[in-house]
């Protein structure tokens, strides 16, 4: 039925003013390639012209030409296989199991000798209730997260897979985040920015809160002169810094002295360096609830990172599509920059460097974004700069 060529281009030339016509060969990828003009809005062409293809299993792909369009015809419909959820229950199970041991590790104050054993037994009916604490928020603000991609997607109608959650046993987070797994390509590009957009902004919708009432639960203390070794401070983005600013009325962590820089100068040094370290000044002793809010601030930061299958790739992709490859030389040379401080960077320029290559390409690229969504991209980009911690983390 699909090698009818009457028949397609029948179906074609509804939605197309047809140009020409290109048939595939044996070893071509499509059946056949239609140029020409939209006679109708592209959203509404591609939704018609899917539905009248679907039961002769073929799939329509709309491009953009040189100065037309482009309508290209594939055998076959995605047909995604249902994914074994236990997989999914068991990995989540893990990491709570793994997050509320991390939350023991944040909250533990007593000696750390002795083995597992004494140090259970030296827990107090505060700390592992902090713990508890620790664990409902983090993995609020994941599954917040995850399920904002997932109910996007099936809004969209875009097969989409149940969260994946990373545990990781002996990490201050105990996690490595989690993942969706988009079964097919979105339909567009709509749909492609409500998928990666949605996420992030449940996520911090959950975060902010938790990291404010953390904060609130945090005493602002006298750091010690000199540091000790292993001391450690967490890092700071504009949102953050502005989050204790709210809760306490003042920038910390606030050093003993300036020395010779300017207020400014010193914030500008110490945000992009970690240096000159504060000490003899003040800073929050940060309460595990405060912990969780400012992982979930740091997390929604590393998925905004505007690269690649990253929500900040899909991101700058909707916004200037192919073009928004040019920006991953620019996004590596500042990973790697960043990384003579923090050395996990160099990681993820590494991770970007193999993956980043490749962005989400929906099944329509000619449907654009409409006003609002144009707003919320690059909303999506400013919350990124708002969130984005160039330091991390610095441990004496």
């Amino acid at each position: 039925m699909t090698s009818n060529p009457e028949l397609l281009t029948s179906l074609v030339s509804r939605v197309l003013r047809i140009e020409t016509t290109t048939w595939g060969r044996t070893n071509d990828e499509y059946l056949v390639l239609y140029q020409g003009e939209l006679v109708k809005p592209s959203h509404e062409a591609y939704d018609q012209l899917e539905k009248a293809l679907l039961s002769y299993q073929v799939t329509p792909l709309f491009r953009k030409g040189d100065g037309n369009h482009l309508v290209i015809l594939k055998k076959g419909v995605l047909e995604p296989e249902p994914k074994k959820v236990w997989v999914n229950i068991l990995l989540f199970a893990v990491t709570i199991i793994s997050v509320f041991f991390a939350g023991l590790l944040a909250s533990y104050s007593g000696p750390v000798s002795g083995g597992l054993g004494a140090m259970w037994a030296a827990l107090q009916p505060e700390e592992i209730g902090q713990a508890f604490a620790f664990a409902a928020c983090m993995l609020g603000i994941l599954l917040a997260h995850e399920f904002g991609h997932y109910l996007a997607a099936r809004r969209h109608g875009t097969a989409v897979t149940l969260p994946y959650f990373i545990p990781f046993p002996l990490n201050p987070l105990g996690t490595m985040g989690a993942f969706i797994n988009l079964q097919e390509s979105p339909k567009n590009k709509r749909a492609l920015l409500d998928i990666g957009l949605t996420g992030p902004l449940a996520g911090l919708i959950v975060a902010i809160p938790v990291t404010i009432l953390g904060l609130w639960l945090s005493p602002v203390e006298i750091l010690p002169d000199p540091l000790p070794a292993g001391f450690g401070f967490e890092g700071n983005s504009l949102l953050y810094l502005a989050l204790k600013y709210l809760v306490h009325g003042e920038w910390l962590p606030h050093p003993g002295s300036y020395g010779n820089l300017s207020p400014f100068l010193y914030w500008v040094r110490y945000f992009f360096t970690g240096g000159p370290l504060p000490a003899g000044g003040t800073d929050v002793v940060i309460h595990p609830v405060a912990w969780a809010g400012w992982a979930g601030l740091f997390v929604t930061g590393l998925n905004l990172i505007p690269a690649g299958q990253l929500d900040g790739g899909h991101l700058v992709y909707v916004l200037l599509g192919e073009r928004a490859k040019k920006l991953r030389p620019f996004i590596l040379g500042v990973l790697v920059l960043l990384g003579l401080v923090w050395s996990g960077w160099w990681l993820w320029a590494v991770l970007i460097l193999i993956f980043g290559r490749f962005h989400a390409q929906p099944l329509d690229e000619i449907t654009e974004l409409d006003p609002q969504r144009k707003f919320l991209a690059r909303l999506g980009l400013v919350i990124f700069v708002l969130v984005f911690m160039p330091i991390p983390m610095i441990v004496i």
